[in-house]
């Protein structure tokens, strides 16, 4: 048996960056890995998707062309095989430099194979036993297979291995109306599959206030993509066929965007003591502890956030805690995600129907991108402003901005609301013009009573 100061399982966000910092200190760290460097956002999340995105994107604007006065000799085509070749190379490049980074650590041990707990302190992987008083779990997630009946009998995509494909599907039939399924559908819509999304709520990204759903919906069904809301998935059959309350859908290819489920269930936690919940993400404190002393849990599998950002702060909350004597925890963190369709949705803290049920008076202000002037000069004018203050306090609670830009954005709210500053303070501040952000103290003179 090999022992070690630290074992990290899984290469994710968050366990190489701390692996770096901890053998940084002086720590001999084994970092354990059984699949592919980089874990969820390299390998199937946010670099091959913001990839595609990027060439869906071209595609989208080479089409339209012709309302800038640019002139394009023939039809519009696109090379899949290259779209996927270019999407690769991204995704490698980054891959193999993770890799890299960490096998040129004198202090950090590679371990390649499945990590098992015999103990608490024990792990069995790649044929070697090991032992550490510290151990990190940062195994992450995978797409979950929702039981439909006859879903065992069809060949069906996920949002792994849809990355797979080397061809334009002809119809794509994409159960699940949330933020993974509507990216591939806008994608796949751009590149030229007919696009039909089935979602079992009575809108899209339920999550989200009414009136961003509702533009949302609106600009995929302006690209052609035909969306059934309230339609809960019954059965599906070859074909592909898609049977649900409200009809038929039938399509080429089915992909499942319903969710996904934690990497927890081949771990052998049962032998450490590690308490999972019903759904299997591991059980953590404020501060990423599990029920065991001396094992944490970071990013997807802890349950806390399924976005690279969070598990990356999952990372300097440890780091902090361990090596700084910080008191870091995670109630610290203001939620913040976006869809990166097109036009992307930037979120940030609570939304309308969430600060109101918290027990804050509130205020919102509201703009239509259309009155924006940059979003206007890019001819880019769908989508919409919000956001939410107390009324009371004057702290900034939550905001949406569903436009151009709005992934970027959103960040100077952000920004103001973990200073927690009052939201007068980003009134006088004078932005670029001519910027989408410059609008954001325009929405903010104009706040009415919820």
């Amino acid at each position: 048996m090999t022992e070690y100061d630290a074992i990290i399982i899984g290469t994710g966000q968050a366990g190489p960056s701390l692996a770096r910092r901890l053998a940084g200190a002086g720590n001999r760290v084994a970092i354990v890995e059984r699949g592919l460097f980089g874990g969820t956002c390299i390998n199937t999340g946010c670099t091959p998707t913001k990839a595609m995105v990027a060439s869906a994107y071209a595609a989208h604007m080479v089409r339209r062309a012709n309302e800038f006065g640019v002139t394009i000799g023939g039809a519009v085509t696109v090379d899949m095989k290259q779209v996927k070749a270019r999407k690769d190379a991204i995704v490698a490049a980054s891959r193999n430099g993770l890799e890299a980074s960490l096998r040129r650590n004198a202090n950090i041990t590679i371990i390649r194979g499945h990590a098992t707990f015999v103990s608490a302190h024990e792990v069995t992987a790649g044929g070697e036993a090991l032992r550490a008083d510290s151990i990190f779990i940062n195994v992450g997630g995978r797409p979950a297979i929702p039981a439909i009946a006859g879903v065992d009998t069809v060949s069906y995509l996920t949002s792994s291995t849809i990355l797979a494909l080397d061809y334009v599907p002809e119809h794509l039939v994409v159960i699940g109306g949330s933020y993974v399924g509507l990216e591939f559908a806008q994608i796949f819509r751009r590149f030229g599959s007919a696009v039909t999304v089935i979602e079992s709520g009575s809108r899209l990204i339920g999550r989200e206030d009414p009136e961003i759903s509702d533009a949302v919906r609106q600009i995929l069904e302006a690209e052609g993509i035909e969306i059934r809301l309230g339609a809960r998935t019954t059965r599906v059959s070859a074909g592909i066929e898609v049977t649900t309350g409200s009809g038929t859908v039938r399509g080429s290819h089915l992909l499942l965007a319903v969710g996904r489920r934690p990497n927890t269930d081949d771990l052998g936690l049962e032998r450490a003591g590690v308490a999972v919940d019903s759904h299997g993400f591991i059980e953590v404190d404020d501060t990423l502890r599990t029920s065991v002393s001396g094992i944490w849990a970071m990013g997807e599998c802890n349950g806390h956030g399924a976005f690279t950002h969070t598990a990356y702060n999952d990372f300097e909350i440890i780091a902090g805690n361990l090596l700084e004597g910080g008191n870091r925890t995670v109630r610290d963190r203001i939620a913040a995600y976006a869809l990166f369709t097109d036009p992307p949705l930037g979120r940030a803290g609570m939304n309308e129907r969430e600060a109101v049920a918290a027990g804050h008076r509130v205020l919102v202000g509201s703009l239509p991108m259309a009155n924006v002037s940059r979003a206007y000069e890019k001819s880019e004018t769908l989508g919409l402003m919000k956001i939410i203050v107390d009324a009371d306090t004057k702290a900034i609670l939550g905001a949406a901005i569903l436009g151009t830009g709005g992934d970027e954005a959103v960040h100077s709210i952000l920004d103001l609301m973990y200073a927690k500053a009052p939201y007068t303070i980003l009134q006088r501040v004078v932005h670029i013009h001519p910027t989408v952000a410059e609008f954001i103290p325009s929405l903010l003179g104009d706040l009415k009573a919820a």
